[in-house]
C-alpha cells in the first residue's frame, strides 16, 4: 500500500501548486526515508540514482529538447507567423471560411516549425482572432479552431512531446522485452514516431478543414469570404517568400530524420542554426529579441531536465515500493484483456491531463502502465502515437485544458469562459474520432515507420 499511498501524495502536493519537479523528488525522498526505516524498500535502489540521473543528463536523444525549443522559439520571436498568415489568407480570399483554413494551415506549419502549443496558441490567437471576429465568425467557433489548431504541435514531429515520448518508449520496450526473456538490440526511436505521427496528424488536420467547411456550408451568413488579390507575379513572389523558408527547414530537420541522415538531436541542431538564418535573414531578430530567445530556451530546458530528475527519483522508489508489480496486476487482471487495459490507462491519462502537463505525465505515468501494454502485445509506435494524440485533446478539454488558459491570456473580455468551452467541444470530438480511427486501423501509424525502417 506504500507505493499507492506515494502515488496519492503525490497528486495532493501537485494539486495544492508546489513546483512539479520537486514536488515529485521531495515525496519520493520522505517516501524513501519511511520505507527504509521500516523494512520495505531496499537501500540499493537509492544507490541506483546517481547513475540514473548521470544517465539522464547523458542522453543523447534528450538533447534534442533544448535545440527543438530554441528552433521554435527563435521562429517565434522573428515573427514568421504573420507573413505566413497574411499569404494564406490572401490566397484562400475567395473561398468561403478562407480565413479559418488559412488559420488551420499556417498552424500546421508553425506546430511543425516550433512544436510549442502555448507559442502557436498565443501567436495565433493575437493574429487571427481579431480578424476572424471582426468578418463575422461566431465567436465560439473562432476560438476553438485556434485553440485546436495550435495543439497540433503536440502531434506533428518534430514535436517535442514525441521526442520525449520517444525516450520513455524506448526505455519501456527494452524493459518489457527483458521481462518476456527477450534480448533484442531493437528499440523505438523518435524517428518512428515522428514517422508514424504524420499520417495521423494530417488526417486530423483535414477532419478540422472538413468540419469547418461542413459548418461553413451549413451557416453561410457566419463565414464571409475575405478580400482576395489577382494571383499575378507579385503575389506568386510574395507567397513562395512566406512559404518556401519555413517549409524548406521543416523538409529538411524531417527529412533528414526520416531519411536517417542525421539522428534527431542532429537534425534539431540543424534546424535551431536555420531557425536562427531565416531570422537573420528576414532581419526580423534584433539581439534583445535573441536574447530573450535565448532565456527562453533556458527556461524551458531547466524546467524539463528538473521535472526528469524528479520523475527519476519517483519512479525509482515507487517501483522500489512494489508499485510496478502492482501496476502490472491491476492491468493485467482487468476485464477485456489487452482491450480493457488499454481503455483505462487511456481513460487515466486523458483525466490527468486536466491537472498535469504532458511532461510529468511523459514522465510520471507513462513509465508506469508502458512495460505492461508492451508486453501485452501493443505495437510501441501505434502506442506512443495515441499517447501524443490523448494528451493533445487533454489540452483542450475544459476546464483546466491548458491551449484555453494561453488563447484566454490574449483574448479580447468580450470572449467569456462558457463561449470558449462551447467552441473547443466540436474539435475535442474530433480528435477523439481521429483517436478511434487508430484503433480501429492502426496502420494509419505504423505503416509509414515501416516502410522506412523496415
Amino acid at each position: 500500500m506504500m507505493a499507492l499511498l506515494l502515488f496519492l501524495c503525490v497528486c495532493l502536493v501537485l494539486l495544492s501548486g508546489y513546483p512539479v519537479a520537486f514536488a515529485l523528488g521531495g515525496t519520493a525522498l520522505w517516501f524513501a526515508l519511511i520505507g527504509s526505516a521500516t523494512g520495505h524498500l531496499d537501500a540499493a535502489y537509492l544507490g541506483a540514482l546517481p547513475n540514473r540521473l548521470y544517465g539522464i543528463l547523458n542522453n543523447q536523444t534528450l538533447m534534442a529538447v533544448p535545440l527543438f525549443v530554441a528552433m521554435g522559439v527563435i521562429l517565434e520571436r522573428s515573427r514568421q507567423a504573420e507573413a505566413l498568415l497574411s499569404a494564406m489568407g490572401q490566397l484562400f480570399g475567395r473561398l468561403r471560411a478562407g480565413l479559418a483554413i488559412s488559420v488551420m494551415l499556417v498552424g500546421v506549419l508553425l506546430a511543425a516549425s516550433t512544436g510549442i502549443v502555448g507559442a502557436t496558441v498565443v501567436t495565433m490567437g493575437l493574429l487571427s482572432l481579431p480578424a476572424m471576429l471582426q468578418r463575422g465568425y461566431q465567436p465560439a467557433f473562432a476560438s476553438g479552431a485556434i485553440c485546436a489548431t495550435g495543439t497540433l504541435g503536440q502531434i506533428i514531429p518534430p514535436s517535442i512531446a514525441l521526442v520525449l515520448l520517444g525516450d520513455v518508449l524506448s526505455s519501456a520496450y527494452q524493459q518489457a522485452q527483458l521481462k518476456q526473456g527477450i534480448f533484442s538490440p531493437k528499440t523505438v526511436s523518435v524517428g518512428d514516431l515522428f514517422a508514424g505521427a504524420l499520417i495521423p496528424g494530417l488526417v486530423l488536420v483535414g477532419l478540422y478543414i472538413a468540419y469547418t467547411l461542413l459548418l461553413s456550408w451549413r451557416r453561410p451568413q457566419h463565414f464571409a469570404a475575405t478580400e482576395s488579390v489577382p494571383l499575378n507575379y507579385a503575389f506568386v513572389v510574395t507567397l513562395l517568400k512566406a512559404l518556401v523558408p519555413p517549409i524548406a527547414l521543416i523538409l529538411l530537420v524531417l527529412g533528414s530524420i526520416l531519411m536517417g541522415v542525421a539522428t534527431p538531436t542532429e537534425a534539431a541542431a540543424v534546424g535551431a542554426f536555420g531557425a536562427l538564418m531565416l531570422a537573420l535573414a528576414k532581419r526580423s531578430l534584433s539581439w534583445s529579441a535573441l536574447m530573450a530567445a535565448l532565456q527562453e530556451t533556458v527556461r524551458v530546458t531547466a524546467m524539463v531536465f528538473m521535472i526528469l530528475v524528479g520523475a527519476a527519483l519517483f519512479s525509482l522508489v515507487f517501483r522500489g515500493l512494489g508499485g510496478e508489480t502492482l501496476i502490472h496486476q491491476a492491468l493485467s487482471d482487468l476485464p477485456g484483456g489487452v482491450v480493457g487495459a488499454t481503455l483505462v490507462v487511456m481513460l487515466v491519462i486523458f483525466l490527468l491531463g486536466f491537472i498535469l502537463d504532458f511532461i510529468e505525465i511523459t514522465f510520471v505515468v507513462v513509465p508506469m502502465v508502458a512495460p505492461t501494454l508492451l508486453m501485452l502485445g501493443l505495437d510501441p509506435v501505434w502506442l506512443g502515437i495515441m499517447l501524443g494524440l490523448n494528451l493533445q485533446t487533454s489540452f483542450l478539454t475544459p476546464p483546466f485544458g491548458f491551449a484555453l488558459f494561453y488563447l484566454r491570456g490574449v483574448a479580447p473580455p468580450s470572449l467569456d469562459s462558457a463561449t470558449l468551452y462551447r467552441g473547443v467541444a466540436p474539435f475535442i470530438a474530433l480528435q477523439i474520432l481521429m483517436m478511434l480511427l487508430l484503433a480501429l486501423w492502426p496502420e494509419l501509424a505504423t505503416w509509414l515507420p515501416q516502410r522506412i525502417y523496415g
